[in-house]
């Protein structure tokens, strides 16, 4: 092979190389913040008498919120 058709080929192959390594760092879509709706999905119903002592709980063990 002459050297022309050598260097056709390797730009060739640095062309194909470059959209391949393109495709993989394309970036991901947007992370989604989950939603109660997702966690009581996988939580089921409530089964028990403590709910008030459960939601006490939370609400005194919540802290301030900073943004």
């Amino acid at each position: 092979m002459s050297e022309t058709g050598l260097i056709e080929m390797l730009n060739i192959i640095r062309t194909i190389k470059n959209k391949q390594s393109t495709k993989l760092s394309q970036p991901h879509p947007p992370h989604r913040q989950g939603s109660g709706k997702s966690i009581l999905y996988h939580a089921g119903r409530w089964v028990g008498d403590d709910i008030k002592e459960c939601l006490a709980l939370v609400k005194y063990s919540r802290g301030l919120a900073e943004f």
